[in-house]
């Protein structure tokens, strides 16, 4: 499989040494989910396209990542003409017994760096 290279103009750019891409990390502190999130909270209107190449994982894996947040109450999607907004619920607590008295607020801080 090629790896695609992270868009410049992408506005979820991590970052990433100019030689590498986001497909070369072999495993990072967060989930895909925390990506995704972080993707949402820089830009409620991010195209799918561009969460998949911001996070290094296919466009199939980020609709079932939205999917399961939605379902599970940590976002909320909205139709706009042929795109989608989504919203962030702040206030739901993180899954895992470790971290659940945390909000979705700790994973959004690390958006706004």
């Amino acid at each position: 499989m090629k790896k695609r290279p992270l868009s410049a103009r992408s506005t979820n750019q991590l970052s990433l040494r100019a030689d590498q891409t986001a497909t070369d990390l072999t495993w990072t502190f967060l989930s895909n989910h925390s990506h995704v999130i972080i993707c949402l909270a820089r830009d409620p209107e991010v195209r799918i396209r561009d969460i998949a190449t911001a996070v290094g994982i296919t466009e199939r894996a980020v609709n079932r990542i939205l999917n399961e947040l939605e379902e599970s109450g940590y976002i909320e999607k909205e139709r706009f003409g042929r795109r989608n907004r989504y919203k962030i619920i702040a206030e739901k607590h993180l899954r895992h017994p470790l971290e659940a008295h945390h909000s979705i607020r700790l994973i959004l801080a690390l958006a706004r760096r």
